[in-house]
């Protein structure tokens, strides 16, 4: 008996042995199963019919008191599902009641006063065709009243408003503001939608009624931080807000690609780690928040555990408001929330139980938090931090390592390996990277954030000092933001993955494997080193690898028509990873991967042959991890918005913007072009009738033995004039068939040039019918 002791001595977790009353158990797995039977019962509840949630609760309830007595856990469960789903089936009811419903079905136009539930948001800018979508506002609301057909209605109906020109003068509306509007009503989308109609509203909003004062002040504060990043460095700038408060109004769509690619974007969605950072300056670490030795503010200034939980849930409700009530924010709150209750009332509670019961109490007062993907991901993130991190980071222990490197390791692993078949069904690809990206973040996520806390609260007051505190927190922010950069630029960062539940079904059964198969080998270090070696080789992918494994690229390639959908990316080889890109598509994520796929890291001269969207929206992209040397614009400034993008765009990367010049000629390396077209810039420019597919630039390319002509989108008229402007035009190996493949062509120039290879770049549905 005694000689086993020391062995149960030295296996306790606690330093005190096996006998300290605090050391931790089991994990408490009770309320586990009736949060998952509630979170299902209304996900499913939301989508069926309400007459269907009725009996189905009314079985259920029977089932459970034919339980209780022999089986208390399934009894619970029963009841757990009832009562959720008869709370979903309440709040899919309101979706259907009053007249907002048979408008939207009619298509109706209805004058309403909304009042707005969310944070207006710029949607981003979608390319249809040669046209890049006017800006647009996305509003979540309810509305309060319904004026149509000569009868006005009081309703509380949930709505989704959408916002276009002028569309920014809604982004400053706050949260409980009440508006007036002249909308067109649609149905929502699909069954299971939280919206009765969508809204249509063109024109400024009218205000009837400002939000409350609670919304004034958090709207203040916001308004404040980005007041005092206004003159940090552009990620910086864009980053910090994100990481204090949730506001990624400011975050480019490159920065923002980046954050996905790298798994980073929890960094941008408030959740739980802002808050606790917040409480643990209050209460200090969580493990001795019950301690006579608990660290934080409140022990220095002397307040009692129970006014310590006030003001904790006092600061909880404001960092809700201020944050704003997104699925993670309110999880997090709840938890908080929870955890707090124990040290006001003396009482210790384990995490997992304070998980699984704010999942409870969030489902029965928002159902609709079920179908959150945010929420998911924040529940199951959290979950695993509490069931699997401590084991392997007591594995990687045993194995020698470091123990804070080692639970940083497990932290990011577990939460990685738990929420990636979420993300996958959101994005259709699983990141390589996440895990380092994620680590390296980390080590400036908690600066960034209790400065940007700080300058957020010192704003109101003293201005000066809240920009002192965001230029120093611009630094740790940065840092951010590089790491999103560097990491999403690798060839190999993310590997593409069928973006459904049976794609994430399949994702989570290939991780279970390779968890276990990486149990046995982290216990040999060469198998390990072999397995590291080859994780590193699929990421950075060096040229010689994939194209002895796939194949591409092929060996001396010398043009590429990148596959970016309805739009144009040609490159053309010069030799080194350099490479001439002739228009970026309308797509930056897919001109990244093409050039990246070719190894292509410098871009000598980028030409943009004219400034229709699926020419140069990809333009981002391009720019994104290379060194563009010049960017060679045609003459015309048509359409306007887009050749003031191409100029924001190089002017931030640092670009100059040249103007093509026809009979120009260049030469680097082996490769060779000239400017054909446009012949006369002094026609195009100001003509009231000007195209600009006419003003495309063509150009004539030598390379490698071959000639080739790139004709932009030049119409019949334009091709048949550069045949006579150019009477020294040669027959050409390939040509790039102008217009993607449009049926209006000139003939002659055809007959003419007697193409060997004829190039058409369409996407499949477009809406030019091009084959």
């Amino acid at each position: 008996m005694s000689a086993s002791r020391p062995a149960v001595h030295a296996a306790a977790v606690s330093p005190r042995g096996a006998s300290n009353p605090r050391q931790e158990g089991p994990p408490d797995l009770r309320l586990v199963a009736p949060a998952v039977a509630a979170w299902l019962a209304a996900g499913v509840a939301l989508a069926v019919p309400g007459r269907a949630v009725a009996w189905a609760c009314a079985v259920v309830l029977l089932a459970a008191a034919s339980l209780v007595r022999r089986w208390a856990t399934a009894a619970t469960m029963a009841l757990c599902a009832a009562a959720s789903a008869a709370v979903a089936g309440l709040h899919a009811a309101d979706l259907h009641r009053g007249p907002v419903p048979a408008l939207a079905a009619e298509h109706a136009h209805a004058r309403v006063e909304l009042r707005l539930t969310a944070d207006p948001r710029l949607i981003r800018p979608q390319v249809s065709g040669a046209v890049r979508a006017p800006d647009a506002v996305l509003v979540e609301a309810e509305a309060v009243r319904v004026a149509a057909r000569g009868a006005a209605t009081a309703v509380r109906t949930p709505v989704l408003l959408i916002a276009r020109q002028p569309a920014r003068e809604w982004l400053t509306l706050l949260p409980g503001t009440h508006v007036d509007a002249e909308a067109r009503l649609a149905p929502a989308t699909g069954p299971g939608d939280r919206i009765a109609a969508v809204l249509s509203v063109r024109g400024p909003p009218r205000v009837v009624e400002p939000p409350g004062r609670a919304q004034r002040v958090a709207g203040g504060l916001r308004a404040g931080l980005r007041e005092a990043t206004e003159g940090l460095p552009p990620d910086a700038r864009a980053l910090l807000p994100g990481l204090v408060v949730g506001d990624t109004s400011r975050v480019p769509v490159e920065l923002h690609d980046a954050f996905e690619a790298t798994d980073l974007t929890h960094l941008t969605a408030v959740s739980g780690s802002n808050l606790s950072l917040v409480l643990i300056l209050l209460i200090g670490p969580p493990g001795l928040a019950l301690r006579a030795e608990r660290g934080g503010l409140a022990p220095r200034l002397a307040l009692p555990l129970r006014v310590t939980a006030v003001l904790g849930g006092a600061l909880t409700a404001g960092f809700v408001v201020v944050c704003r009530p997104d699925p993670s924010v309110l999880r997090a709150a709840a938890c908080g929330l929870i955890t707090l209750l124990a040290i006001g009332t003396g009482r210790r509670r384990s995490l997992l139980p304070a998980l699984c019961g704010a999942a409870l109490l969030l489902l029965l007062y928002d159902p609709w938090l079920a179908r959150s993907y945010g929420f998911a991901l924040s529940v199951l993130a959290t979950a695993a931090l509490l069931l699997l991190a401590p084991r392997w980071s007591a594995a990687l222990r045993r194995r020698r390592v470091p123990p804070r490197l080692a639970e940083v390791l497990a932290a990011a692993a577990a939460a990685q390996a738990v929420c990636a078949p979420v993300v996958a069904v959101l994005a259709a690809h699983v990141s390589l990277v996440a895990v380092p990206c994620n680590l390296l973040a980390e080590l400036a996520v908690g600066p960034a954030t209790v400065l940007g806390f700080a300058a957020l609260a010192a704003a109101p007051f003293a201005m000066p000092v809240a920009k002192a505190l965001a230029w120093v927190a611009a630094w740790p922010a940065g840092w951010i933001a590089a790491v999103a950069r560097r990491g999403a630029a690798l060839p190999g960062a993310t590997i593409d993955w069928p973006g459904t539940w049976a794609g994430a079904l399949l994702l989570a059964a290939v991780t279970v494997v390779l968890v276990a198969a990486g149990r046995r080998v982290l216990r040999r270090p060469w198998l390990s080193a072999a397995a590291a070696l080859l994780l590193v080789l699929a990421v950075v992918r060096p040229v010689p690898l994939p194209r002895a494994v796939t194949g591409w690229p092929p060996p001396a390639w010398r043009l590429v028509a990148c596959d970016v959908g309805q739009g144009d990316a040609l490159v053309l080889s010069a030799g080194d990873g350099a490479a001439v890109v002739v228009d970026t598509g309308p797509e930056p994520r897919l001109v990244d991967r093409c050039l990246r796929s070719l190894g292509v890291t410098k871009v000598p001269l980028l030409v943009l042959t004219h400034f229709h969207a699926d020419h140069v929206a990809g333009l981002p992209g391009v720019l994104r991890g290379r060194s563009v040397g010049a960017i060679e614009t045609t003459t015309l400034d048509e359409p306007s918005d887009q050749a003031a993008f191409v100029r924001r765009q190089a002017a931030g990367a640092r670009v100059p913007l040249l103007r093509a010049a026809p009979g120009e000629r260049r030469r680097l390396g082996s490769l060779d072009w000239s400017v054909l077209w446009p012949a006369a810039p002094s026609l195009l420019e100001g003509a009231d009738d000007a195209n600009p597919n006419d003003a495309s630039v063509t150009l004539l390319v030598r390379t490698a033995g071959l000639t080739v002509l790139l004709l932009g989108d030049l119409e019949p008229a334009a091709q048949r004039a550069l045949l006579t402007t150019v009477p020294d035009l040669p027959r050409v190996d390939v040509l790039k068939v102008a217009h993607h493949g449009s049926a209006y062509q000139d003939p002659e120039l055809l007959a003419w040039l007697r193409p060997r290879l004829a190039l058409v770049s369409c996407g499949a549905g477009n809406p030019k019918d091009h084959d």
